[in-house]
């Protein structure tokens, strides 16, 4: 809401000025406005913000070193904490934002895919599957992944790593001694749902194929199709997909993309 200041109208009419005080009050309020505008602007930029405080950090230990020790070593000092600021925060950056906090496993398979797209792969993340009459259910697909080889719904688990992960005769998938059927299924029915949605929209068939991305616990096998799904390690996601044949064009993959933005809403808007 905006609000218009009032200034003191009787105490400025009994106070007389000469020209030259005019002048200068018309002018130094306006400069004092630029400058003040451009500093805010720029303290708005969350980039400049982290960049300042990273140069803040870095100066007081680079000046504490140097203070106890050498200049070289209080250099060296100011300067990795610069880079151990950066690294720090680039693993915490998604383009989700809901992602950014809390969901380390949906951040480092979407750093992996990122890689793909010199490959000619596309990825939305993040993705609500809607029911048939019900709106957007409580379905998410974190990584659609469209690209030569096909059209991949990816989800990203962060297990305990302390327990086990096996399978009995590809049906059935273990976390210790939890049965993973309900996820599998979950997994199973969204790439299904998103499969009936793009054909649809492009007018032929689209195989969608789900797969779980797990970190935590170690994973004794490269991929293992469990109940349909395809299981593997989380930091496997990116090779998952490379070594694929072709079996989409690029007019295909751009097509089927369109389609899912359009259709396949998503999960956190902004």
């Amino acid at each position: 809401m905006a609000t218009m200041e009032r200034g003191n109208t009787q105490n400025a009419r009994a106070r007389p000025e000469s020209e030259e005080a005019r002048e200068n009050d018309d002018r130094t309020p306006v400069k004092e406005r630029l400058e003040g505008s451009a500093a805010a602007a720029m303290l708005d930029d969350p980039k400049i913000r982290r960049w300042a405080y990273r140069i803040g950090a870095a100066v007081v230990a680079g000046a504490a070193t140097l203070l106890l020790t050498s200049w070289r070593l209080g250099l060296t000092v100011a300067v990795l904490v610069v880079i151990g600021d950066y690294v720090r925060q680039s693993r915490r950056s998604s383009t989700v934002t809901a992602w950014q906090k809390s969901s380390a496993a949906e951040r480092r398979t979407e750093k992996q895919l990122k890689s793909l797209r010199r490959n000619g792969y596309l990825v939305l993340h993040a993705r609500a599957v809607p029911r048939d009459d019900e709106g957007v259910s409580d379905g998410r697909i974190d990584h659609l992944v469209i690209g030569p080889s096909g059209v991949y719904a990816i989800d990203s688990e962060k297990w305990d790593k302390r327990l086990p992960v096996r399978t009995m005769s590809h049906l059935k998938l273990f976390h210790g001694p939890f049965n993973k059927k309900d996820r599998l299924d979950e997994a199973r029915w969204e790439a299904q749902m998103a499969s009936i949605i793009l054909a649809e929209r492009v007018g032929f068939d689209v195989p969608v194929q789900p797969s779980v991305a797990i970190y935590g616990p170690s994973i004794p096998w490269k991929v293992m199709r469990v109940r349909d799904v395809d299981v593997y390690a989380g930091n496997r996601a990116r090779s998952y997909l490379r070594r694929r044949p072709k079996i989409l064009t690029e007019g295909d993959v751009q097509r089927i993309f369109q389609a899912a933005e359009d259709a396949l809403p998503p999960k956190y808007p902004d």
